[in-house]
């Protein structure tokens, strides 16, 4: 076997670059400055005897061969950042910044109330915390991007641990001047013909909001599609429609309001289920467990009136 010297460095590198048009946005990513980046890169090269990358003036692209080495590439990358975990983890315990990953819908109304508790726990420990739709979560998960996601479920679980935290019901909000507010209840077939606001179609909550449109024979606004549960919140206010909103957000931003009113389907039980979820393979898998469990456990003392427990 031939003896190549190339470091992990080298490879994240190759890995970042390979994602954009130009050696100077990747540099950006990088923050370092775009010769550095080319010498590595090059150096890289060198050792492999390949060309990774075609330059030109326009910028740079993937050479064929380039493209068939970046999931083996992104595979060293990982295993190596898991030896590097295995050893810090056993000389130093539970230490260190882990990336977290959440939802837009998720985080911001649940981790600034989790987060606090675990690092009270856990003092050497700290979350980067990065907010995204449950597919780019799961794809950052897959490319380790991430160590640790927050989101909602369905996820899909190949080659990952997925450990279900809590249900959130979803409630109905409206202003205080729409017609089914006068009501002391709404059931479902009430909601027939009625306008839904929602969130863009690349949110989990949108798709599960449309298939309560076609249960309720209701219907989605999609010219007025919201870009967060704000936007939408603020539609509801303008009496733009109705929507169905989690109940953590509820709790955060309407509750107290008087504008708005919630309401709950009568003999309807409409929720979504969260979950962590990490790598079959990380060798920090009893900590995370471990820490979904203490998540389970500030969430229920946090939010229990607002939440099922699992």
């Amino acid at each position: 076997m031939k003896d190549i010297s190339i470091s992990l460095k080298q490879l994240r590198y190759y890995l970042i670059a390979a994602k954009h048009d130009s050696l100077r946005q990747a540099a950006r990513e990088l923050k370092i400055s775009q010769p550095s980046l080319s010498a590595q890169l090059q150096k890289l090269e060198e050792a492999l005897g390949v060309d990774l990358f075609e330059r030109s003036r326009g910028g740079v692209n993937l050479t064929p061969l380039g493209r068939e080495l970046l999931k083996q590439a992104q595979q060293a990358v990982n295993a190596a950042e898991v030896i590097i975990d295995a050893a810090n983890f056993a000389t130093k315990g539970p230490s260190g910044t882990f990336r977290l990953g959440a939802s837009h819908t998720l985080g911001p109304y649940a981790l600034p109330w989790i987060l606090p508790e675990i690092h009270k726990k856990y003092r050497g420990v700290k979350f980067f915390v990065r907010e995204e739709v449950p597919d780019q979560l799961a794809e950052g998960l897959y490319t380790g991007r991430y160590d640790l996601i927050f989101t909602t479920l369905p996820l899909r679980d190949e080659g990952i641990t997925v450990m279900p935290l809590f249900r959130e019901p979803l409630y109905l909000v409206m202003s205080r001047d729409h017609p089914l507010a006068k009501n002391k209840t709404i059931h479902g077939d009430e909601l027939a013909g009625m306008d839904i606001l929602a969130l863009e179609e690349h949110h989990l909550l949108y798709r599960q909001v449309e298939d309560l449109c076609k249960q309720f024979k209701a219907q989605i606004l999609r010219d007025y599609e919201g870009t967060s549960l704000d936007s939408i919140r603020q539609m509801v206010y303008m009496e733009m429609g109705i929507a169905f909103m989690p109940a953590l957000y509820i709790r955060s931003e309407i509750m107290d309001r008087d504008e708005l009113k919630v309401m709950p389907i009568a003999d309807e039980s409409i929720t979504r289920m969260h979950a962590l979820a990490w790598r079959d393979t990380s060798p920090l898998r009893t900590f995370y467990r471990e820490l979904g469990e203490d998540f389970q456990d500030i969430i229920k003392d946090k939010f229990g009136k607002d939440v099922v427990m699992l």
